[in-house]
């Protein structure tokens, strides 16, 4: 059976549905078990297919209304006008629409998802934020992407998926360095880790000053840490297990 999280303030927006999805009730097999959204994982295309089919249906929409992007961690922003085939994704990690209808998704495995609504524009939009794309500027260029389109940052709420935690995400120095480059408040994002010259980095925090430096509407996270909670995919987890691949949970809104 699917299992699928809510933010409260987007789910009091009659005209917007959404979800973020753990990794329960799909078909796929061992370590991609069993809800795995990721086409880039070595799983069977036709399971991913089939597991994006079941997250469709539980919104009542045929498979075709849903489109992703192939994620690289940059900051591009693609305004979806129309569908494409799920084999030839545009290269982007963010889109909005104003289309209704049309299901914007993403497949995530440690890093965010943001997930937009301007209801009285009616525009929605999502983006993949992982620590780059967030340093890049993906989540600005996604809002002013919907603000093209009619939206109000005024009149936006946006909600942050469960992402990896601080607790468990250990950096080097060189990383700690490149962010108090940027700007020295970002030291607020670290604390030092028990090994010597390392730290343990914040992105859920990052990712909501990026979000709190536009001034929303509303702007809200679900404060789940996907490296130790186990009904979540994470890159990291795979890393420390010496797993061979991971798969990807689901983040996924549409205007109805």
């Amino acid at each position: 059976m699917l299992e699928i999280l809510k933010d409260p303030y987007l789910e009091t927006l009659s005209s917007i549905e959404h979800g973020f999805f753990t990794r329960f009730g799909g078909v796929s097999k061992g370590i991609y078990a069993s809800l795995n959204t990721c086409f880039e994982s070595g799983d069977l295309p036709d399971n991913v297919r089939e597991n994006r089919r079941r997250i469709m249906a539980h919104f009542h929409y045929p498979y075709e209304a849903l489109v992703s992007v192939k994620n690289v961690h940059d900051a591009g922003v693609v305004v979806v006008e129309s569908t494409w085939p799920d084999n030839a994704p545009p290269i982007s990690d963010a889109m909005v629409t104003k289309q209704k209808n049309i299901v914007l998704g993403t497949d995530t495995a440690d890093c965010a998802c943001v997930l937009f609504a301007d209801e009285i524009a009616g525009v929605v939009g999502l983006c993949h934020a992982g620590w780059k794309g967030a340093k890049k500027g993906i989540i600005a260029n996604t809002l002013y992407a919907m603000q093209q389109q009619g939206a109000t940052f005024e009149n936006i709420s946006a909600a942050i998926s469960p992402c990896i935690a601080k607790q468990s995400y250990e950096v080097s120095h060189d990383f700690y360095q490149s962010f108090i480059d940027d700007d020295e408040q970002n030291q607020l994002l670290f604390t030092p880790s028990i090994n010597p010259h390392h730290y343990q980095f914040d992105l859920r925090q990052f990712v909501k000053n990026k979000l709190e430096a536009l001034r929303l509407k509303n702007i809200a996270a679900i404060a789940i840490d996907t490296y130790s909670d186990e009904r979540f995919f994470s890159y990291r987890r795979t890393t420390h297990r010496k797993d061979t691949d991971f798969g990807g949970h689901f983040s996924c809104i549409a205007l109805k």
